[in-house]
């Protein structure tokens, strides 16, 4: 039975705006007010999944979530017609408008924490949406992830779905951005690996000072009991806290990991050598590979606007995850910066196990903090899982033409914060989503609560 290490990445959705919500992402404070296009974020992001597939991975496609949300606007006391209520927040509190209207649903790398059958106590495949606590236009997000996930992963003989951890900071979770998964091949048990950045219950714990730190132990340690991950194939690890104040928000900003290399900067996680030596201590079977990019070569501030490390890695065409080389698929900033290009060209000289670089204009996404890796969510399938999902969701040359003609006939080529007070952007939302459940066999997949 072959397995593979399967790339879902979310379309983006029609509403994608530059409304500096992310406190702590210093490229979406940057692009705060400018007009989007959201038909060329969507087009971006569909070309790198069809690169992706045309080297050989296994590559899926996530749907976006109804933006502007009414059912938010209206639990917060918006009432009326759709109109009304759009025109009401609007002119209350525009925040509030521009929360219940971002496509930050796109980046499902904080969909969900994913457990493969291999690893698990149960022998199936392990889903818990991520709450997404710290910021409110990304905690509307987990009920509609769930019912995503669990339309996509039907099987209950072969996959499980948690609900949202409990809905407090002290157990704030950002999904598959702080975890990641280490293995000799992708169908072997493996190693999971959580990053946090606080341990919300002890006080005396290191914590940074300027931005807060999303993801708790506490949440990690609940995701990975949920899962079912026995404790000798578990490592959680600190992220340090000076690099969070620095704008690393998450841990796939200063680390990704892929088969049994760790591509991380030398700052990236509090006791690093600790950490390193337990993940090679837990791994069974083979020894960790680490590349670790040194700060004087790459200071932090290059890599946080670069991305460097929200970079994808992957081993393509290949059906496990041993294999010594990979490649890093990276945003072209990464190519523009003359320090990490520098210093990627002189990793590929090297013979290092990442042997190429490819670069990807997604920079409608980079603009709002997200890179490669933000748009993907990865999930360890075999055969028979991919003969089992519930929907038309695997990337081919037919369903690339089907979503790029209906991105091409649904999106708006720019959009403006005053935009989405606009009624008609919603009406072009519901009539886009209702279209793409018939593209992707999604069935009942949203409710439309029209008024």
């Amino acid at each position: 039975m072959k397995y593979y290490e399967v790339n879902f990445d979310g379309l983006v959705g029609p509403t994608h705006n530059f409304a500096g919500l992310s406190y702590g992402n210093i490229a979406s404070d940057k692009s705060a007010k400018e007009n989007s296009s959201p038909k060329g974020a969507a087009l971006q992001g569909l070309e790198k999944m069809k690169a992706l597939s045309d080297l050989g991975m296994k590559q899926g496609v996530l749907p976006p979530q109804e933006r502007p949300h009414m059912p938010t606007l209206r639990k917060l006391g918006f009432t009326g017609s759709d109109k009304e209520v759009l025109s009401k927040a609007a002119k209350t509190n525009p925040a509030l408008l521009a929360g219940a209207s971002s496509a930050s649903c796109m980046w499902v790398a904080n969909a969900a924490t994913v457990s493969p059958h291999p690893d698990t106590a149960d022998g199936r495949t392990h889903f818990t949406p991520a709450n997404l606590v710290s910021m409110f236009h990304r905690s509307i997000e987990h009920p509609a992830t769930g019912r995503a996930l669990q339309t996509i992963f039907a099987d209950e003989s072969r996959f499980a779905h948690h609900p949202a951890l409990h809905g407090s900071s002290h157990f704030g979770d950002e999904g598959a951005a702080n975890h990641t998964r280490f293995c000799s091949d992708y169908g072997d048990p493996g190693v999971e690996f959580f990053v946090y950045g606080i341990e919300a219950l002890r006080k005396s714990a290191p914590a940074p000072k300027r931005f807060p730190a999303r993801q708790t132990l506490e949440a990690c340690q609940a995701v990975a009991r949920l899962h079912g991950l026995a404790d000798d194939r578990v490592v959680f690890a600190q992220q340090n806290p000076d690099v969070i104040d620095q704008g690393v928000f998450h841990n796939d900003v200063i680390s990704v990991g892929n088969g049994r290399i760790l591509f991380h900067h030398e700052k990236a996680f509090l006791n690093s050598e600790e950490v390193k030596a337990e993940l090679n201590r837990k791994l069974p079977g083979a020894d960790m590979i680490f590349v670790e990019v040194p700060d004087a070569q790459v200071p932090v501030e290059d890599a946080v606007q670069s991305y460097l490390f929200n970079s994808q890695l992957v081993s393509c065409g290949a059906n496990g995850g041993g294999s010594n080389s990979a490649t890093l698929i990276a945003p072209i900033e990464c190519e523009e910066n003359p320090k990490v290009r520098a210093y990627l060209d002189q990793l590929i000289k090297s013979g290092s196990a990442i042997s190429d670089v490819r670069f990807f204009n997604l920079r409608q996404s980079m603009k709002n903090g997200g890179g490669p890796a933000c748009l993907r969510l990865r999930v360890v399938l075999n055969d028979g899982d991919l003969a089992s999902l519930g929907a038309r969701v695997l990337l081919d040359d037919h369903l690339y033409a089907d979503l790029k003609a209906w991105i091409e006939r649904h999106y708006r080529d720019e959009l403006a914060a005053e935009d989405l007070r606009d009624p008609a952007l919603l009406y072009e939302v519901r009539t886009a989503l209702e279209e793409l459940t018939r593209i992707l066999n999604l069935g009942k997949l949203y409710d439309f609560q029209r008024g």
